[in-house]
């Protein structure tokens, strides 16, 4: 499920999918995208590249047409590939940068940049 709040400037993703489950935020207010991984209890932070990640405005189109979650979620479509490395756990100066939405997800779970 996709929720988009235009005033905010989020987009809220939501994949049930068993092991495969998964939130993910886009805060184009703050510029980053995050994705946490159920299976993995982690969160996966990414600065928003406007040259490869729809805007706001795309994704609701998107969304509308019903095409949204085979558009962003398409196996042959990939936008960045994580490698586990070095996590840190959030602290305050991350959150003041990520914005209060990210950090109610990912709060107290290891991130990944």
């Amino acid at each position: 499920t996709m929720t988009i709040d235009s005033e905010k400037q989020l987009a809220d993703v939501h994949v049930r999918s068993g092991v495969y489950s998964s939130d993910t935020i886009f805060d184009y207010s703050h510029g980053y995208i995050a994705t946490r991984l159920f299976s993995r209890r982690a969160c996966f932070i990414l600065k928003i590249n406007k040259e490869y990640i729809p805007d706001l405005q795309e994704i609701g189109r998107l969304a509308f047409e019903r095409q949204a979650m085979k558009a962003i979620y398409s196996p042959s479509n990939v936008w960045v590939q994580f490698q586990s490395g070095h996590s840190l756990l959030g602290n305050i100066r991350n959150w003041f940068t990520y914005g209060k939405q990210i950090e109610q997800l990912c709060k107290g779970l290891p991130l990944y940049h």
